[in-house]
């Protein structure tokens, strides 16, 4: 076998690029997870936005440019969503079989997050952690 591929849980794969996808996932639900509840707090206590360097967090993007303006229940659900990127970290760091497909799952909900709220850095680490998922794979195949 190669450098950077194992047999291990998840049957094979290119372990430094399942590695990568984790902390791409890690970065991602915890980079928008740790801000979103911040933001529920805010929004509950003021009934606003929290701006954080001038630009607000969590609104003004298209959710609201489609009239969904931002509430407790559609950040609560981002967050969900981040906490499952965690959790999705974890599954590909420790190379699980679900971990593959979680990651891949876990995307359109994501996106659909990220555009809304105009997160284009989730783009940028979704992206990684994709393309890094899907080399893990092919790694898997050839290393057999």
């Amino acid at each position: 076998m190669g450098r950077g591929t194992s047999d291990g849980p998840a049957g094979g794969g290119n372990t430094a690029a399942m590695k990568g996808a984790a902390c791409c996932a890690w970065l991602t639900g915890v980079g928008f997870g740790a801000p979103c509840v911040y933001a529920i707090g805010h929004l509950a206590r003021h009934g606003e936005v929290w701006t954080f360097l001038g630009f607000p967090t969590y609104g003004g993007g298209p959710f609201e440019r489609i009239g969904l303006r931002t509430s407790g229940p559609l950040l609560a659900g981002f967050l969900v969503v981040c906490l499952a990127e965690v959790g999705a970290g974890r599954l590909l760091w420790r190379r699980r079989p679900a971990a593959r497909p979680v990651a891949l799952a876990l995307l359109p909900a994501e996106a659909a997050f990220w555009a809304g709220f105009a997160l284009p850095f989730g783009f940028l680490l979704g992206a990684a952690r994709t393309a890094l998922v899907l080399v893990a794979r092919d790694g898997r195949t050839r290393a057999r």
